[in-house]
């Protein structure tokens, strides 16, 4: 009985203050500018309880934009499993979707859903800021109903 309170308890706690994780995979840094952008004041996904972090094994929810090079996809697949479930990925820009501009190139592997399940798609090149927010609720939405 006390457990069940405790684990309600943590799992409300959880679901006001999901902890998101940018991981640029290659490409031209137009969609982490933008990503930029929406961490800024003006646009301040903070006000969502949405926290920037560095570290796979606090977040909640992986922001990843560019195309997946084959140098990067050992370390991309190693920090999905260091992610603790549940986890939302969320494919931001074109690179990402679908290898955009790159999709001749020999170095690139992705697109991003050969590599690991996405659950937010945001298309664009880069994609607007508001695009991005409006993803990014979309995947708190998803990792809410994941944690009920």
């Amino acid at each position: 009985m006390l457990f069940r309170l405790v684990e309600k308890t943590l799992n409300y706690a959880r679901k006001k203050s999901p902890w998101f994780l940018h991981l640029d995979t290659g490409g031209c840094n137009g969609c982490s500018i933008e990503l930029f952008a929406v961490l800024n004041p003006r646009y301040d996904i903070e006000r969502f309880g949405g926290l920037s972090k560095a570290n796979p094994r606090h977040t909640d929810i992986l922001l990843i934009d560019g195309a997946v090079t084959k140098k990067i996809r050992p370390r991309l697949e190693r920090i999905y499993q260091q992610t603790p479930e549940p986890k939302v990925v969320v494919a931001v820009g074109s690179c990402a979707i679908s290898k955009g501009i790159f999709h001749d190139a020999y170095n690139i592997d992705g697109p991003l859903d050969k590599i690991m399940p996405v659950d937010v798609y945001i298309p664009g090149c880069p994609p607007k800021p508001e695009a991005i927010l409006q993803g990014v609720m979309k995947a708190l939405q998803l990792w809410e109903e994941k944690h009920e």
